[in-house]
């Protein structure tokens, strides 16, 4: 179905909303149909929000469907970064534990302009790999998340959390030194729109300041990620240090991976949603741990009409 068009002061202008008079009273209409060579074909309908898309790993693209002026992101985050082992040293005079990674950045609903029949490509950012290294070396960090439209351009870019890394320990010390993931940034390119109504799924008509459904619970929110946790070293010989915790992601609404408890051994734990991976611990037996990797990236999203 083409877009319709009527016009006005002598300028064709494209319908966004058609009315008819039903026993007196205006009323919305859903659709409109014209005959065509004897046959009734559709001219117009009126566009509801489709439902949420999720994709959760890859990229690929996508076709903006006839009527859609708009894009909800509801939610989109970059890959967390992955977290550090922890480790126990032989007379070196204390033990490490291993730092989180970082988070990535993030959109929560947040609304988009996009052009009907264009092509929106993605990339959904991957998650970063713990790292395995003892005395030195570095977790891997999250991929970017990215979305652009084949007509609007670059929508959004989304750096994935960085990796934690540890250096200069060695068997018989000194102890190494750790640091954190860094966080992910967030360089939003597209036309926000800020204010307007769209039909919803179940056809009532609402203002795009009411999506709230996203992580963060408010409207129109985007941002950087966080540093991972990093609780260093502990002083003696066979001491017992717990491993710190991965970074949450979307301003903290979704926690980070847990890194592994004081004297067990259990590994730190996998982020979620772009958060970064939890640490390993160190001495439990004695021994260490491993950490955990970071959260992989997601986009979710959905058209709409603004008017």
């Amino acid at each position: 179905m083409a877009n319709t068009y009527g016009k006005v002061s002598g300028t064709f202008e494209e319908v966004e909303n058609a009315y008819g008079k039903v026993s007196g009273v205006w009323q919305e209409a859903d659709e409109i149909y014209a005959k065509n060579s004897g046959t009734w074909e559709l001219v117009f309908a009126a566009f509801t929000a489709g439902s949420v898309q999720t994709l959760s790993s890859g990229s690929g693209t996508f076709t903006v469907p006839d009527g859609a002026n708009a894009i909800h992101i509801q939610a989109s985050v970059g890959g967390g970064g992955g977290a550090m082992r922890g480790v126990d040293y032989d007379k070196a005079g204390g033990e490490s534990a291993g730092a989180g990674g970082g988070s990535g950045a993030y959109v929560s609903d947040k609304v988009f302009t996009v052009t009907t029949g264009e092509t929106i490509s993605y990339s959904v950012g991957s998650s970063g790999a713990n790292g395995t290294g003892t005395y030195s070396g570095s977790a891997g960090g999250g991929a970017s998340t990215t979305i652009s439209g084949s007509t609007t351009g670059s929508i959004f870019t989304l750096t994935g959390g960085g990796g934690a890394s540890a250096s200069g320990g060695g068997v018989q010390g000194p102890l190494r030194s750790n640091t954190a993931g860094t966080a992910g940034s967030n360089t939003i390119s597209g036309s926000v729109i800020t204010s307007g109504n769209f039909r919803d799924t179940d056809g009532a008509t609402k203002s795009v300041t009411t999506l709230t459904s996203g992580p963060v619970g408010t409207f129109n929110q985007s941002g950087n990620g966080a540093v991972g946790g990093n609780n260093g070293n502990c002083g003696g010989d066979n001491c017992q240090i717990g491993g710190s915790t991965g970074a949450a992601s979307y301003s903290g609404n979704v926690s980070g991976g847990a890194g592994s408890p004081v004297g067990s051994s259990t590994n730190g734990s996998a982020g979620t949603r772009g958060s970064g991976g939890g640490g390993g611990g160190a001495q439990y037996g004695p021994g260490s741990t491993q950490g955990g990797s970071g959260g992989t990236g997601e986009i979710q999203y959905r058209f709409l009409r603004v008017n």
